[in-house]
C-alpha cells in the first residue's frame, strides 16, 4: 500500500504540472496585460468595411484584454498578403488576421499556387460578421428592375459585364452563375477594391457591380447607382425596397458572405479560447450590434466550431461551381 505521504506528494506534484501547463498557456495569451500591443491584420485599405470592422473590435479587445490592440493593414490580392503578413507573425497569441471567407474556401480551388496552405496556415478563431452581396447598375444602363436589366442584357450582350474587387472571390462566381441564369454570359471586370468600382458605375464604363452590399448601400441611397437585388435570403435592413435574388425566381443566388478572425499556426488553444471568448462576448453588445446593422453586416461571434463548419458548407457550395467554370486566376 502506498504510504499517505507519497500519495500527497504525488498529487501536489500533478498539481504544479497542471498549474505550470496553465501558466505557459495564459503566458501566451493576450489578457495579460502588457505594453506591446496585440495586433489585428486586415488585408483590405483603410476606410473600408473590413478595416472599421477591424477597428471597432481592436477598440473593444483593448479593454477585454487589459491591453492595447492595433489594426496593421496588408492590403492586396483580395487579402492574400494579410495572410502571408499572419504567417510570419509569432505564433504566441499577440497577432490575429481578420479575413474574408474566400481565403479558406474558394482561393484554394481558384488558384494552382497559394503562398498558404488554408488547412495548415491560419488557425479558424470564430466568425465575426456576415454579409450580403448585392448587384447594381448605374447610370448605363438606366434599369429601374433586374427584369429591365435582363432585357437590356439580352439585346447588348456583348455591354453586359460586371464590375468586382477581385478575381476568385464570391462576387466572380455570383456574376457567372447570373449569367448562366438569365442565359446571357457576362464578363467580369475586376478593379483594386469597391471605391473604383462605383466611380466606374456611375461614370457609365460598366454595366453592373456584383459586390458586399455593405459597399453599394450609401451610394444607392444617394440615387448615384441602383441596387436590383440581393443574395441574402431576407430583404437586408439597409434597403428594404431591394428584392432578393429567390423573390425573383433565382434561388441558387442566395448566400451569405463571411470574414472571420484566424490566427498564425501554431497558436496556443488557450489563446485561441481567448481570442474567442472575447468575441463572442463582443458581438453580443449592444453598440456592436448596432454599428455593424448600419454598416449592413451581421454579427455571429460563436464558438469556434461554427466557422469551421460555415467553412467546410462553404467549400461544399463553391467547390464544384469553381471546377465546372474551369476558372483559374494564375
Amino acid at each position: 500500500m502506498t504510504p499517505p505521504t507519497t500519495s500527497l506528494f504525488a498529487r501536489r506534484r500533478t498539481a504544479l504540472a497542471v498549474m505550470g501547463a496553465l501558466v505557459s498557456g495564459v503566458g501566451a495569451m493576450p489578457a495579460v496585460a502588457q505594453d506591446t500591443p496585440a495586433k489585428i491584420i486586415v488585408g483590405f485599405p483603410a476606410g473600408g468595411s473590413f478595416d472599421a470592422i477591424a477597428r471597432l473590435l481592436a477598440e473593444k479587445f483593448k479593454t477585454e484584454f487589459n491591453r492595447p490592440v492595433v489594426v496593421e493593414n496588408k492590403t492586396g490580392a483580395g487579402g492574400r498578403i494579410a495572410v502571408d503578413a499572419l504567417k510570419a507573425a509569432p505564433a504566441d497569441g499577440s497577432v490575429m488576421m481578420l479575413g474574408p471567407d474566400a481565403l479558406s474556401s474558394l482561393y484554394p480551388f481558384t488558384f494552382k499556387k497559394l503562398s498558404y496552405d488554408p488547412k495548415k496556415d491560419i488557425v479558424p478563431v470564430g466568425t465575426v460578421a456576415e454579409f450580403a452581396f448585392a448587384f447594381a447598375v448605374g447610370t448605363d444602363p438606366k434599369a429601374n428592375t433586374w427584369a429591365d436589366y435582363v432585357s437590356w442584357a439580352k439585346a447588348n450582350p456583348q455591354k453586359a459585364n460586371y464590375g468586382i474587387p477581385a478575381l476568385g472571390a464570391p462576387h466572380h462566381f455570383y456574376g457567372m452563375v447570373l449569367g448562366d441564369a438569365m442565359g446571357v454570359p457576362m464578363q467580369n471586370v475586376p478593379f483594386q477594391g469597391s471605391a473604383p468600382i462605383a466611380l466606374a458605375l456611375m461614370g457609365g464604363q460598366i454595366s453592373s457591380s456584383i459586390d458586399v452590399a455593405s459597399s453599394l448601400v450609401e451610394n444607392h441611397r444617394a440615387g448615384k447607382i441602383k441596387i436590383l437585388a440581393v443574395t441574402s435570403d431576407k430583404r437586408i435592413s439597409q434597403a428594404p425596397e431591394v428584392p432578393t435574388f429567390a423573390e425573383l425566381g433565382y434561388p441558387k443566388v442566395t448566400g451569405m458572405g463571411f470574414n472571420a478572425l484566424y490566427a498564425p499556426a501554431g497558436t496556443p488553444a488557450a489563446a485561441i479560447a481567448t481570442w474567442n471568448t472575447a468575441l463572442v462576448k463582443v458581438m453580443g453588445m449592444a453598440d456592436v450590434k448596432e454599428k455593424l446593422n448600419i454598416m449592413g453586416f451581421i454579427p455571429v461571434g460563436k464558438p469556434t466550431q461554427e466557422l469551421i463548419d460555415r467553412q467546410n458548407e462553404s467549400i461544399k457550395r463553391w467547390e464544384p461551381v469553381i471546377k465546372a467554370s474551369g476558372f483559374t486566376a494564375d
